[in-house]
């Protein structure tokens, strides 16, 4: 069970080439529109699936538990509740069947190089600038830095196995979405070469090749596909009590080295001290950094007194939850005389959003799986009745869409408060690790999966199932 990405992970480091099991498919979740119908190609699913794998849309399940005697089903997206994860299994076990989550040990890919990793409690707490800010460090340290990114595999899979991505030209060669975008161009922008993909352990061959240090980029709220040297995970004091209370996000806390407690100059001191003390309760010995990330704006005059459309990251407001983001703090600084409510305007795929998501409100999430979704969202910002447009996604959306009325972008990048910076963690880090990474020991070729020794390779040998059971 995924959403184009931990899944096809999942299946690469431990099913593939495992002959005690059979995978019969992959279910989509809604999270990402447009990821089922699709088929997981021979190319990457190797010498045991000629045909390659189906991807089909979750409800489906039943049906397929009952017409391949299914077993055990693995759930395997993120940014979920966990008592929406609970409902899951209550539902694979009535059903007849085995429910598993995957952990670290059996999943995580270990590398010759050392790995910081930057992962979150929840999507939109903060990840991209804190892993920026991570890159700039490692830079100023003459470093060789490249970040591999958590996958957003959307497109033609037989063509997504390794994505390398150093100029805007690769952007538009791998047909790249809004959300893609988001995430590639900041990086590109300040130098740092990105991979993404689906087969992570040939990306991670390439990388080694170009990198003294690999910066893992997380998506969502997913722990780190490679075992990290640094685990830095960020936290959202506006949104207390998900740290602990969200799938695989509590995971992260529990595993963090470093916390950075994140956007405390736009929120309350109760919050924020929330978040410290619950951070302190699931893991006593990481190390908190205290953080904000200030918010600019290019043409904060045409803000007061005007009527204001603002768009906001996508997945912050879908399956993110958030009620606000960068760009309604920006609306409010600087004297917008209102917050125009898009939904009287909507157009096409962007009316299958907010029905989808009907507690986004009175924003507008960036939506962008595809053109037809990027053209629907672009008749919706021209047919609204407003001054101005506060543009508060990663990337200036006024690249990709033809917007005509006035358009302000809005940006934001993480900045420490007092000591301990994120500078002085790393710096300590890669002088314990040297070059070689704490994750290497003995004769490892950096791509040995900690899959190949853990727990359910144990428990496979022992288990009476009959060979090519589903």
């Amino acid at each position: 069970m995924g959403a184009g990405g931990r899944d096809f992970h999942n299946f690469n480091v431990f099913f593939k080439r495992r002959p005690e099991y059979v995978v019969v498919a992959f279910t989509a979740s809604s999270q990402i529109p447009g990821i089922d119908d699709r088929r997981y190609p021979p190319s990457l699913a190797g010498a045991r699936y000629p045909k390659g794998i189906p991807i089909v849309s979750e409800p489906e399940l039943p049906d397929l538990i009952q017409e391949y005697d299914v077993d055990e089903v693995v759930f395997a997206y993120s940014d979920v509740s966990h008592e929406y994860v609970m409902h899951k299994a209550s539902w694979i076990a009535s059903l007849g069947c085995d429910f598993t989550l995957m952990g670290p040990k059996v999943t995580q890919l270990r590398s010759r190089v050392p790995v910081i990793a930057v992962n979150a409690v929840r999507t939109g707490s903060g990840k991209s600038q804190t892993t920026r800010k991570v890159c700039e460090v490692l830079k100023a340290m003459a470093k060789r830095v490249v970040a591999i990114r958590h996958p957003m595999p959307y497109g033609d899979l037989s063509r997504q196995g390794v994505q390398r991505f150093e100029t805007y030209k690769d952007l538009e060669r791998h047909k790249c979405t809004i959300e893609e975008r988001e995430e590639y161009e900041p990086h590109l922008d300040r130098g740092t070469i990105v991979y993404a993909g689906i087969d992570y352990a040939e990306i991670l061959r390439s990388a080694e090749a170009e990198a003294d240090v690999i910066v893992w980029d997380g998506g969502n709220n997913d722990f780190s596909f490679y075992k990290p040297d640094l685990q830095i995970v960020v936290a959202d004091p506006h949104r207390p009590g998900h740290e602990r209370t969200y799938h695989p996000g509590e995971t992260n806390v529990r595993l963090a080295h470093v916390v950075v407690i994140n956007k405390e100059t736009t929120t309350d001191y109760q919050n924020i001290e929330a978040v410290r003390r619950s951070v302190q309760e699931l893991n006593p010995g990481a190390v908190i950094v205290d953080a904000a990330s200030p918010i600019t704006v290019d043409h904060p005059e045409w803000i007061r007194g005007k009527r204001a459309l603002v768009i906001e990251d996508g997945p912050t407001l879908t399956h993110g939850e958030m009620k606000y983001g960068a760009g309604v703090i920006a609306a409010q600084r600087y004297g917008a005389s209102e917050i125009v409510d898009p939904r009287p305007w909507l157009v096409g795929g962007m009316k299958d959003t907010f029905k989808q998501y009907p507690a986004i409100g009175a924003l507008l999430p960036a939506m962008g799986y595809s053109k037809e979704q990027i053209r629907d969202m672009e008749k919706t910002i021209n047919a609204c009745e407003c001054d101005v447009v506060l543009v508060a996604t990663p990337i200036d959306l006024r690249k990709i869409v033809s917007i005509k009325h006035r358009a302000v972008r809005v940006g934001y990048e993480l900045e420490e408060i007092g000591r301990p910076k994120l500078e002085d963690l790393i710096k300590e880090c890669l002088g314990r690790v040297g070059t070689s990474g704490l994750s290497r020991s003995g004769k490892e070729t950096g791509l040995k999966s900690d899959a190949r020794v853990g727990g359910m390779k144990k428990a496979a040998r022992k288990s009476a199932r009959v060979r090519g059971k589903r």
